[in-house]
């Protein structure tokens, strides 16, 4: 890998991490257009890991209180409100676990590389964002102070049904063009979270997704036997992705408070037409 394809990838795969955008549908262009041979198994756990730990660091106060209540209660047997927000993720976690383990050698073989799945997913599933957004506008919401105490939205009203239902939307993670954080903010606002909240709850849902993914590549990694790693690369890729996924993430949960998702829905569609157009 040349620096420009380490330095273009980590930062197309910082941005979209996290953003409702699918990152498989951003990922196309460069390997299209410019030629670019597959990254490698390693390289996508290294940025994968980068975007992990600008995750855990954004919330790490939220994820020790969470951490340390969720297991106060499996201890203790008494359920506070923050314990339930452990256990929802935990709940939400599963379906995509079950999905990804039952799929993932069709999805590697046949979708993964699909132009036309990834361009309709990316079209598809932006419009049905777009309608979560209209019908949660339209639903009375419930003001609940948060659980860093600052700000207006809270996850302790989340209950162990509304998790699972995201938990079964984010399954369809698993096809490319989908978006995981897509996916998820779609669920929430289904359901009548705000959006604010419906972010922090998939932020926070990545984490326990990224480190299963993580650990399954590395797991495929380890049977391909000798893999000679060019550690400079997976270094710059880890850290570069790191960098521009906390920005992202700061800056897109100031910008949905204001905005909405408006902008993510069109984007959508057009990145879904282009990719039809030019592919």
């Amino acid at each position: 890998m040349t620096f420009l394809h380490v330095l273009v990838l980590s930062i197309v795969q910082g941005l979209t991490e996290f953003l409702p955008v699918s990152s498989s549908a951003h990922l196309i262009f460069p390997a299209k257009l410019l030629g670019w041979p597959d990254q490698g198994l390693a390289f996508d756990v290294a940025v994968h890991l980068g975007t992990l730990m600008a995750v855990v660091l954004y919330y790490l106060a939220d994820l020790v209180k969470i951490s340390s209540y969720t297991i106060e209660a499996c201890i203790k047997m008494k359920i506070s409100p923050l314990a339930r927000i452990g256990f929802c993720l935990i709940i939400a976690t599963l379906p995509v676990c079950v999905v990804g383990t039952l799929f993932e050698n069709y999805i590697s073989s046949q979708l993964r590389d699909n132009i036309d799945v990834i361009a309709y997913c990316t079209i598809g599933f932006g419009i049905l964002l777009g309608l979560a957004s209209y019908v949660n506008k339209k639903m009375v919401w419930r003001n609940i102070d948060n659980i860093q105490g600052a700000r207006s939205d809270s996850l302790r009203g989340l209950n162990y049904t509304q998790a699972l239902v995201i938990g079964l939307f984010q399954a369809l993670a698993v096809f490319p063009g989908v978006s995981r954080s897509g996916i998820t903010l779609t669920a929430g606002l289904f359901i009548g979270m705000k959006s604010e909240a419906a972010a922090r709850f998939s932020f926070l849902l990545a984490i326990p997704v990224i480190i299963a993914s993580g650990a399954f590549e590395i797991y495929k990694i380890h049977t391909m036997g000798t893999l000679e790693l060019q550690w400079v690369n997976l270094i710059i890729g880890a850290f570069l992705s790191f960098l521009v996924a906390i920005i992202v993430i700061h800056l897109f949960l100031k910008y949905i408070a204001k905005s909405g998702m408006a902008i993510f829905v069109i984007y959508r569609i057009l990145l879904g037409a282009l990719l039809l157009w030019l592919f």
